[in-house]
């Protein structure tokens, strides 16, 4: 049904967060394959990737890799974004019916504060985003990343939650 794309730099706890979250999605079969797509990783992000099955790409360009996935759907996700109980059942059903771009809410208490959205942008990916595979074939643009895709997508929120990948990142940076 779906295919799951993720960047990647010297992520690979985030990655490995991320990727224990959609094991039960592919149990389902809701997600058929997940492409790691890396930006010059120097740290064990391959052999994470090998591990869970993905497909690691380590010189990409999108619009190649969006014409190799198996999926019809694509959920772009960032490294350590965790999408929270009850997402496969809503996508899935998302998915069968609709046409239209689709975006995570965010678990409420990891939402980032009032001041600090004011002053600074999330990353475009805080959300994830959920499209159709030609959807993001017609987006695409020579040497788009994901960041990018996601901001060409109008996307609509979905109620299913997720826990953004800065909440990863940070208790990854405070570990070392």
């Amino acid at each position: 049904m779906l295919t799951v794309l993720m960047e990647c730099h010297d992520q690979e706890s985030e990655l490995a967060q991320t990727l224990m979250v959609l094991v039960s999605a592919a149990v389902e079969g809701l997600v058929r394959d997940v492409v790691v797509l890396d930006n010059g990783s120097t740290d064990a992000s391959p052999r994470v990737a090998d591990a869970a099955g993905c497909s690691f790409c380590a010189d990409w360009k999108i619009c190649e890799v969006l014409q190799t996935v198996r999926g019809d759907w694509v959920l772009l996700l960032e490294a350590g974004a965790r999408p929270q109980a009850g997402w496969v059942e809503e996508v899935a059903e998302y998915v069968a019916v609709n046409r239209q771009p689709a975006r995570f809410s965010l678990v409420r208490h990891h939402r980032r504060p009032l001041l600090q959205r004011m002053i600074s942008r999330a990353s475009p990916l805080e959300h994830g985003l959920l499209l159709p595979k030609n959807k993001a074939q017609t987006l695409v643009q020579q040497g788009m990343d994901l960041n990018a895709l996601s901001r060409a997508a109008r996307p609509v929120t979905l109620r299913s939650e997720l826990v953004p990948a800065r909440i990863a990142r940070s208790a990854a940076s405070a570990c070392r």
